[in-house]
């Protein structure tokens, strides 16, 4: 006998119980004072770079434009993600609606692509500040500046609405279990009572295809930047140039790196430990991880926060 189509009505009632970190019950409250902990510093960390590269003149340049934004998008990313881990590791009842559920996953989407075209845009302002430094000014002018921010927050809002087009068609009935401690795409449709094939076969395709083409775009402007810094007669002028581009490199790695490894990983019960621990990497750790590579490795910015820190201690001496 063929099971009986699921209502709307039915999707209504649902009630999502997110299980992430719950088999650890001995280290709730651990596990809370060390996301508590991180996410005070991604909070601080992004508003705080936002806020230097905002009253620091020297840093109005195209490089610090796109990186005001990067720390935009991983302290809305961090702050979509972690007050909910941050409820459901205090409190027993770890329901959520699916209104709530399918908000949370739209930001995580916008905030996802955004962020990953936010670093191929990088990539290339690096291509040209290496490739071709006397143009620099006018080939990344404000104009193409704004441009390239504005595609990279249209283009991850364009991807959410798609993805919640998508999931909108899919049925829920009941109570359901996602054991995970966010509302991502694969663990939504895991639990959806009609076939969710040919939603997961589209929303694939697009997700390869942002990480695809994000990933053609920062390699094709690093070997255009190898090759040009390996052209170079001087050791000092190669250090420099590879010194500009390795905390840009260092943030694709780790941003990239989970993303690929959850590609790998099949999803099945046997492997939630290991999403689990990616997921919280790319969504939790990240946006963190972030301003303390840009800060701790960019003189620029250093002497930036020492000019305003001085500057307001002076403030209130007087």
């Amino acid at each position: 006998m063929a099971p009986l189509p699921v209502s709307r009505n039915q999707t209504a009632r649902v009630t999502f119980i997110l299980l992430g970190f719950s088999e650890y019950q001995d280290l709730q409250v651990p596990l809370f004072l060390v996301f508590l902990t991180i996410y005070t510093i991604t909070v601080l960390g992004n508003l705080g770079m936002i806020t230097i590269i905002r009253l620091s003149p020297k840093l109005h340049t195209p490089m610090y434009f796109f990186l005001s934004h990067l720390s935009f998008v991983d302290f809305c990313y961090s702050s979509d993600i972690t007050p909910k881990l941050l409820e459901n590791l205090l409190v027993e009842d770890r329901s959520f609606s699916v209104a709530g559920c399918i908000t949370q996953f739209f930001f995580l989407c916008t905030c996802a692509v955004t962020e990953t075209f936010m670093l191929a845009a990088m990539a290339y302002d690096r291509f040209v500040a290496v490739c071709n430094p006397l143009l620099y000014t006018v080939a990344m002018s404000p104009k193409l500046c704004v441009l390239l921010v504005a595609a990279c927050y249209s283009w991850g809002l364009a991807c959410a609405f798609i993805c919640i087009y998508f999931v909108s068609t899919l049925y829920f009935c009941g109570t359901k279990l996602i054991y995970n401690f966010v509302c991502e795409y694969s663990a939504i449709a895991s639990v959806s009572c009609s076939d969710p094939h040919i939603s997961q076969v589209i929303l694939s395709s697009f997700a390869t295809f942002n990480e695809v083409g994000s990933l053609v775009i920062v390699f094709t402007s690093y070997v255009f930047i190898f090759v040009t810094v390996m052209r170079m007669p001087s050791t000092a002028g190669r250090y420099k140039a590879f010194s500009t581009c390795a905390s840009h490199l260092t943030a694709i790695t780790i941003f990239h790196g989970p993303i690929l490894f959850l590609y790998c990983v099949p999803s099945d019960k046997s492997s939630w430990l290991l999403i689990e621990i990616a997921s919280v990497f790319y969504t939790v750790v990240i946006p963190m991880l972030n301003p303390v590579i840009y800060s701790l490795r960019n003189k620029d910015v250093k002497q930036a926060a020492r000019r305003l820190i001085n500057s307001q201690l002076s403030c209130h001496k007087s």
